[in-house]
């Protein structure tokens, strides 16, 4: 995989400004800023991603497309929030399955904010349908998951992630060996980087090895929703 710089100290600075001045007037003045050091760089990732990410599963997808792909807009939806400010403090893609499905769906993630630089795989708020489907997955193949999630290049980058009900959900033994996993709400691994790592040439390399060390846990997730990997 060849060597290329896509984000520099700029993109954070420009994204550290942001979170100091998250108002209209100032981002229409540092839009420039935004679209030489954020946007660009990420869609650039983004289309030069699709080539790995189809070495992992021919299924997901990367779509550099500006609107409508896996980049997400920097716009906040501000309609039901408390928090008012119109813009996202950070830069994040989320890469798809190509059978559909939103934010919600299984995916492979990357977040990129000063401080917080970080590759997230798996499934986050599922609906009810989709989260029944991944605990009876579970519950019904113990081994398959348990080989998925600990596996040695999975454990050894990710760490779980995402919110989990009290007791165990209604119709799962509470006295399953996996009952913990069974009462999880969110099944998401984050594997964390440095912002000199994504500075590097060698980050396409580095995000690319942390997708494919998820394989086994995104394969189980991805067919016990009933897609294809």
């Amino acid at each position: 995989m060849p060597s290329k710089t896509y984000f520099t100290p700029a993109m954070f600075q420009f994204l550290g400004d942001l979170a100091l001045n998250n108002y209209r007037e100032w981002f229409q003045k540092n839009k420039a800023r935004y679209e030489k050091h954020v946007k660009e760089p990420l869609l650039e990732f983004i289309d030069d991603f699709r080539e790995p990410l189809k070495s992992i599963s021919p299924h997901y997808v990367a779509d550099p497309r500006p609107v409508g792909g896996s980049m997400f807009r920097i716009y906040r939806d501000t309609r039901f929030a408390r928090d008012k400010t119109p813009y996202k403090t950070h830069a994040s893609a989320h890469f798809r399955h190509g059978a559909g499905g939103d934010v919600h769906g299984p995916g492979f993630y990357l977040h990129l904010e000063p401080g917080n630089v970080m590759c997230g795989v798996g499934i986050w708020h599922p609906d009810g349908p989709t989260l029944a489907k991944l605990r009876d997955a579970i519950a019904h193949n113990p081994d398959i998951w348990k080989k998925a999630k600990t596996n040695k290049a999975y454990a050894s980058k990710f760490e779980e992630w995402g919110e989990s009900v009290s007791r165990p959900p209604k119709g799962y033994d509470a006295g399953h060996p996996l009952i913990e996993d069974i009462k999880r709400k969110d099944f998401v691994g984050m594997a964390g980087f440095d912002m000199d790592d994504a500075c590097s040439p060698r980050f396409m390399q580095l995000y690319t090895d942390a997708c494919k060390a998820s394989a086994p846990y995104m394969e189980f997730l991805t067919r016990a929703v009933g897609l294809p990997w």
